[in-house]
């Protein structure tokens, strides 16, 4: 099958199409053919060795010295199952399934196996195999820092990087929590985020958020933009400051700062729930939530989709699609 592989660290041109061999399902897997896969800031980091301060020894130790240890990224997937093993049940030949591949990664590729009762869940009718597979990467971690706040109806979220993969999650899911959402992004993509669900909108090239008169019970900041020390003036009583993207030192921190304050600081590492696949399912099947697509490209020209990410200014998700590939 083709892939995209990685075997050493450093700029999108490190990536490489390859023959390799398909993999083989166990007695409770499903092997997917992909048909679409997005292109993560998680990618784009593991590739370039990108990591948060004080973490590089520990990031090398996890995934590889030199380079990957799972050369062929991507967090998720869209794609049709292909065979199904002996145990399986949930699943048969032909079903349309989204998958959530994590950590694990693997979906730069023609096929991958998952096991039935992990991240896979049947894919919505309504939408295309890019929309389908940008659901996920997103919507589990903003559903994981959300959950951690423990958001209650009517309080107010600041959600900076509102524009990009996670945070176009969070401002659809904390609105439909019942939540009051500020969005910071840039003018440009003002539009976007009030359609779908940001009450206001701050653009951050004319308007530091830290610097006027309000607040907020919880701040998301999902690209490692602020920390407890600016945020505190602005969190109401009893207000969450969520570190999505946060170095060791901040890691380390976070249990103990603002608690003199009341406040909570949350970071680390999002966790990979089967449910939590389920839930953004339904929620996309239901139309209370959806991906939004900033690109899509074949896999063919998977270090331009990395360059999209890298720099920085995309809007939700960079597509690559398998179809027709060879």
């Amino acid at each position: 099958m083709r892939a995209a592989v990685v075997t050493r660290y450093g700029a999108p041109d490190v990536l490489t199409l390859r023959e390799v061999a398909r993999p083989t399902p166990g007695p409770r897997d499903l092997l997917i053919r992909i048909k679409a896969a997005t292109v993560s800031s998680g990618d784009a980091r593991v590739r370039a060795r990108r990591v948060p301060e004080g973490m590089g020894l520990l990031v090398r130790l996890a995934l590889g010295w030199s380079g990957p240890r799972q050369p062929i990224l991507g967090t998720e997937c869209a794609g049709v199952v292909e065979a199904v093993g002996a145990g399986v049940t949930r699943f048969r030949v032909g079903d349309a399934v989204v998958a959530f591949l994590g950590a694990a990664m693997g979906a730069h590729a023609g096929y991958v196996c998952v096991r039935e009762d992990g991240a896979v869940a049947p894919k919505p009718e309504a939408l295309s195999w890019d929309e389908a597979s940008a659901l996920l990467f997103g919507g589990t971690t903003a559903l994981h820092y959300l959950r951690a706040a423990r958001l209650k109806p009517g309080e107010r979220v600041l959600v900076l990087g509102a524009s990009g993969a996670v945070g176009v999650a969070a401002v659809q899911l904390a609105r439909h929590d019942g939540a009051e959402v500020t969005a910071v992004c840039s003018a440009a993509n003002a539009s976007l985020v009030t359609e779908l669900g940001a009450a206001r909108v701050i653009d951050y090239h004319a308007e530091d958020f830290t610097r006027g008169d309000a607040r907020w019970d919880v701040v998301m900041d999902c690209v490692g933009a602020t920390d407890y020390a600016r945020c505190r003036r602005v969190l109401a009583p009893g207000g969450r400051l969520l570190r999505v993207v946060c170095g060791l030192g901040g890691q380390l921190a976070a249990p103990w700062q603002g608690r003199l304050s009341g406040h909570r600081v949350i970071a680390g590492v999002a966790a990979e729930r089967p449910e939590d696949v389920r839930r953004l399912v339904e929620l996309a099947r239901d139309g209370v939530y959806r991906a939004v697509i900033d690109a899509s490209m074949p896999l063919s020209r998977i270090a331009e989709a990395h360059a999209r990410v890298d720099s920085g200014h995309k809007r939700g998700s960079v597509v690559v699609t398998l179809e027709g590939d060879p």
